[in-house]
């Protein structure tokens, strides 16, 4: 069979690979392809559709610039909600034609002699492109514990990212393992179903009050008549939560701040002291992912739900033992344990030159340059690439910009004849040399904790862009030539005239 042969492959149809579509489309790119290893697009939507999943950015900054959505229901809107933006705007924008489903990459491979990416997906299928874009985000990628006998359970047992819809939980006997992200959202949605929730907690979290509250019908109406005031609603969310960044670059009173409102929404929320005392961080406010809830502690207080503080000694068939030797009987355990958000690309092998593979070029160091190119791998961007995650503001903006930049260096790639370019290793070296300096004292690294934005092997900070978007944004604006090598073969990306 001959293989299929695009100008531009795209892997994964969420946020980043349908706004890099949109974007191909709007400047008149024809030859992409957009795949995706799930049944539907959305992504991160898609996959975690877990009982009160939601967004913890507002509704109007955690989506595209030029589709600001006057409809939002929420301040902060929901699953659902955000997965149906997402088709819509694909729907809206014509790139559902261009999405390939059920399709996941296995492997690619830079083919030097012709210049061209060559992807294995599927079930064996080829595909040819000249450029590769990845897209896939990480907040899909299971992390489970390890725990003994885990194996051995006899009942549902499921992360929060692969939901068990037919488990049944009504009257049952549950375990929620982790206090995080995820579970602060679940805990709350099925706390009043379960007969008895056991909440296994092994790092209490910074948790601030949710402002989340109906948009009216009559506000709805003037973001539809005055587009403008979505803009304006849109400007003033990222400077307020931009701002916040340099409380987490280094201690002052942005910091502080934070961690008085955090203990003020404890104290008023949890009366018990004993209580508290358990969910009181003892590292510094943003180290961990601050959490964003205002009614994950009620739910704590419910008579059928139980904090649970002690270390998991083993799960048995139908209960789960902790250190001091107490058994609590468990009819499904829900393993709210996050993602491995380190692990980019999910483990895909990608092999670039010299059939170098992208997870061994990142054995001693995971790094891009400006988190977007990886120098070796000629002709290959990532979206949400190293050190590009936040800790303080819409996910999205960074995408946006992150897609601009391909934009630009597919610019460069036609005004320059070629047929491929590769980022310099000295401007990589010098980038990641600089976000280490930079990382240094910021409170991911200092703030005496472990988290997600951490790598276990190395213990750096690979996942967080140590600074604001608006700095990020400038600096992606638009590539550089003299920040790539570029191939002689001219590119012929099909565009339309």
């Amino acid at each position: 069979m001959m293989p299929e042969n695009v100008g531009l492959l795209i892997v994964g149809a969420g946020f980043a690979g349908l706004g890099m579509a949109i974007r191909l489309l709007q400047a008149g790119f024809d030859s992409f392809l957009v795949i995706d290893k799930a049944s539907e697009i959305g992504g991160t939507w898609w996959y975690n559709r877990y009982p009160g999943c939601a967004c913890d950015i507002p509704s109007h900054l955690y989506s595209f610039s030029f589709a600001r959505n006057p409809e939002w229901s929420r301040m902060y809107a929901g699953q659902e909600e955000i997965l149906e933006y997402l088709k819509d705007c694909a729907r809206r924008y014509g790139v559902m034609s261009r999405v390939r489903l059920n399709t996941p990459l296995v492997e690619a491979r830079w083919d030097e002699d012709r210049g061209m990416w060559r992807a294995v997906v599927g079930a064996g299928e080829t595909i040819e492109a000249q450029v590769l874009v990845s897209g896939m985000g990480a907040l899909h990628v299971p992390r489970f514990p390890e725990l003994k006998g885990m194996e051995r359970f006899r009942g549902p047992a499921f992360h929060s990212a692969e939901w068990n819809a037919a488990a049944k939980l009504e009257g049952r006997s549950v375990a929620v393992i982790g206090t995080g992200a995820s579970a602060a959202q679940i805990v709350p949605a099925i706390a009043g179903e379960a007969a008895q929730l056991y909440v296994f907690q092994r790092t209490p979290a910074w948790i601030l009050p949710r402002p989340d509250q109906p948009i009216s019908a009559r506000a709805r109406r003037w973001f539809r008549r005055v587009p403008a005031l979505t803009w304006l609603l849109r400007t003033f969310l990222f400077w307020n939560l931009d701002l916040r960044v340099y409380g987490f670059l280094k201690p002052g009173w942005l910091r502080r701040l934070g961690a008085k409102v955090a203990r003020k929404h404890l104290a008023r929320q949890v009366p018990d002291p004993k209580l508290r005392e358990k969910l009181t961080p003892r590292y510094e406010f943003g180290c961990k992912r601050v959490l964003i809830s205002s009614d994950f502690y009620p739910a704590l207080l419910r008579p059928n739900v139980e904090l649970v503080t002690e270390a998991i000694a083993e799960v048995r068939e139908y209960s789960i033992v902790t250190a001091g030797g107490r058994e609590r009987p468990a009819d499904a355990i829900v393993y709210a344990t996050g993602f491995r958000v380190t692990e980019m690309l999910g483990g895909t092998p990608v092999y670039g030159r010299g059939g170098l593979e992208l997870h061994e070029a990142w054995r001693e160091r995971i790094a891009a340059y400006l988190g977007i190119t990886v120098s070796g791998f000629p002709n290959f961007f990532l979206l949400l690439g190293p050190n590009t995650g936040l800790g303080h503001n819409s996910v999205v903006l960074m995408i946006e910009a992150q897609i601009r930049y391909v934009m630009s260096c597919l610019a460069l790639l036609r005004k320059r004849g070629a047929r491929a370019m590769d980022v310099r290793p000295e401007r990589l070296r010098a980038f990641v040399e600089e976000i280490r300096a930079r990382l240094r004292g910021t409170v991911w690294e200092s703030g005496g904790c472990k988290s997600w934005y951490q790598d276990e092997r190395t213990g750096e900070t690979p996942a967080v862009w140590p600074g604001s978007v608006r700095e990020y944004q400038r600096r992606t604006r638009k590539a550089s030539a003299e920040d790539y090598v570029f191939g002689k073969v001219p590119i012929s990306l099909a565009k339309n005239n």
